[in-house]
């Protein structure tokens, strides 16, 4: 339940998966822009995956916008309407461009909100046992 600093490096973990949002110096395959993709396991992954949080004031609050700047090759995580016939169709690409942009704006729209300081059930124990 730490408070996300603007300007900190975070990694973005797929719960299902447990692959980190990656990028690299590849170009991706509808828009042109940076190939962006999933990689490592469990977490686990590599420099590639690190994402620095660009956002105003101290902290990245809840209810804004937010942009998420790739830490080794400073493009933007993006999204502009390229979609995909197969595997899914109807699946939007998302990129990395070089430029900030309305594309790369990112807000939260689900999830799970922990106070700061908050601990998961999971992590909560009992002396008494």
């Amino acid at each position: 339940g730490a408070p996300v600093r603007c300007g900190q490096a975070i990694r973005l973990t797929h719960v299902g998966t447990g692959r980190n949002l990656h990028s690299h110096r590849f170009t991706s395959p509808l828009s042109g822009n940076q190939e962006v993709s999933a990689f490592g396991e469990d977490g686990e992954g590599d420099y590639l995956d690190d994402w620095t949080v660009v956002c105003s004031g101290t902290y990245w609050a809840r209810d804004s916008e937010v942009r998420f700047k790739h830490a080794s090759t400073d493009v933007f995580l993006s999204v502009t309407g390229e979609q995909y016939g197969r595997p899914i169709h109807g699946q939007k690409e998302v990129h990395g461009m070089a430029s900030a942009s309305h594309n790369n704006y990112w807000r939260v729209m689900e999830g799970i909100f922990m106070q700061p300081g908050e601990l998961p059930k999971a992590a909560q124990h009992h002396a008494e046992l």
